[in-house]
């Protein structure tokens, strides 16, 4: 079982659809299913959970758990989308508990958000735990993590290989906040360190690279490990 976790923002940018990309998402991941190949598919909430969240703040006085499950239903609505672009190959349901095996002859599992304090990213780290897997492919809108924010620092640095330790000390910290755009958020950065699992970040709108790194290949990206 290979595990996805797939940003909202590639899903629905703020410019809204891209039909060009999720046709040709689609078709690689139905090759991939015709070879016998099967995946877990974690869909975040991206640029809409966050504008659902940045309304909140401005005409309400929302709780950071209110924000969070604003958050999580952003992610449900995304994977029941994908899930649809996928009849016929994807489970019946929506699955929220990663904590348990699913039985299905369906090469294609879709889940959105468990539970407030911490985005998908730590819902597809415990799939992983769950089905024994100690490789996530993070697919988002970035090529690769950067020492600092690249759209405000023109001397930020990218970064291709680094462990937990220094991904956390260094990139995103150690607490989690509703809406938080990190390239794997710091709860489940914890977890996956805990588990001693390898963490891929590349652009998923690159849909060469992402076939590198299903097939374990050398990608354009960052690998955050042990």
């Amino acid at each position: 079982m290979k595990i996805l976790s797939v940003g909202g923002s590639i899903i629905i940018p703020q410019t809204g659809f891209n039909p060009d990309f999720l046709k040709k998402f689609r078709t690689l991941i139905l090759k991939r299913v015709a070879q016998g190949e099967k995946f877990i598919i974690v869909t975040g909430g991206g640029s809409i959970a966050r504008q659902y969240q940045n309304g909140a703040r401005l005409l309400g006085k929302p709780t950071n758990s209110d924000l969070d499950w604003i958050g999580i239903q952003t992610t449900i609505l995304n994977a029941h989308f994908m899930r649809v672009l996928f009849s016929g190959y994807s489970h019946d349901e929506i699955i929220l508990n990663p904590h348990q095996k699913i039985k299905t002859t369906k090469p294609l599992i879709f889940a959105g958000g468990e539970k407030p304090g911490c985005s998908t990213d730590l819902d597809a780290v415990d799939f992983a735990h769950t089905y024994d897997a100690k490789d996530i492919l993070n697919l988002s809108n970035i090529d690769y993590v950067f020492d600092k924010d690249p759209n405000k620092f023109s001397d930020a640095k990218r970064i291709e290989d680094m462990n937990w330790e220094t991904f956390r000390r260094d990139v995103v910290g150690y607490t989690w906040d509703p809406g938080k755009n990190v390239p794997f958020d710091p709860t489940a950065s914890t977890a996956a360190a805990k588990w001693k699992m390898t963490v891929s970040i590349l652009n998923g709108n690159n849909l060469k690279e992402v076939a590198k790194a299903i097939d374990g290949k050398k990608f354009k990206g960052t690998r955050i490990h042990p």
